[in-house]
């Protein structure tokens, strides 16, 4: 009987013991963890922002010449974008065959294309014509068109039209001493390149054409074209 005691004792001491070390060891590891230090959370790097430098450099505008001989910057598909901003119930492919003529029969003479163009424009509105000279008479500029005994100039193709044109520009802006590179279509040529002297669109005003207002026109438009480009 004693010894049957002092095991259950013994036994009741082990159990004691078994159930401290477990309580203890579950408090230490509690209380490990809440003296932890917490991590310091540190928030990303911002972006830089960019240097004003590196964004693209504006683009340089384009400015056209308003003198008669010089070299025009406008190519025909740019003429013909312009016209058909004022036209666009124009055909595309003829208006750009049409500006094409300008930029090669001007460039044969030395003439600037952007005011030959311009000058165009204002003669035929656009091509629509409607005064004295009528669309199949292929004259751009109002040659010789005086009244209805003379209505104009009339010429075989759209290419000799321009062509006439041109040399007429040509007449204004050059001495007598400075020939053609194209064989002559121009019949009032000659007259022009012996009394006629100009250098820029203003000199158009009271030689070309008598309104006032004349070479204002042109610039205007000049000035639209440029409005588009840039």
């Amino acid at each position: 009987m004693i010894m049957h005691s002092f095991s259950k004792k013994l036994l009741l001491g082990l159990l004691c013991t078994t159930a401290l070390t477990f309580f203890s060891c579950q408090t230490t590891s509690q209380t490990q963890k809440t003296n932890e230090p917490e991590t310091e959370i540190v928030p990303p790097d911002e972006p830089e922002i960019s240097d004003i430098t590196d964004a693209p450099e504006a683009k340089e505008k384009i400015v056209l010449s308003r003198r008669i001989m010089d070299d025009g910057k406008l190519t025909a598909t740019q003429l013909a974008d312009y016209f058909l901003s004022q036209r666009p119930d124009y055909d595309y492919i003829e208006i750009v065959h049409f500006a094409q003529l300008y930029t090669v029969e001007a460039a044969v003479e030395g003439i600037n294309s952007d005011v030959a163009f311009a000058q165009m424009c204002l003669e035929t509105g656009y091509l629509r014509f409607g005064g004295l000279v009528q669309p199949e008479f292929h004259n751009y500029c109002g040659l010789g068109a005086m009244d209805a005994e003379n209505p104009g100039c009339i010429f075989e193709t759209e290419q000799l039209g321009v062509r006439a044109h041109i040399q007429h520009l040509q007449a204004y802006a050059t001495h007598e001493d400075q020939v053609l590179n194209n064989e002559l279509i121009d019949p009032r040529y000659n007259w022009v390149h012996k009394t006629k002297y100009i250098e820029t669109i203003e000199g158009l005003t009271g030689t070309w054409a008598t309104d006032p207002n004349y070479a204002v026109k042109i610039e205007n438009i000049l000035s639209r074209m440029e409005e588009m480009i840039n």
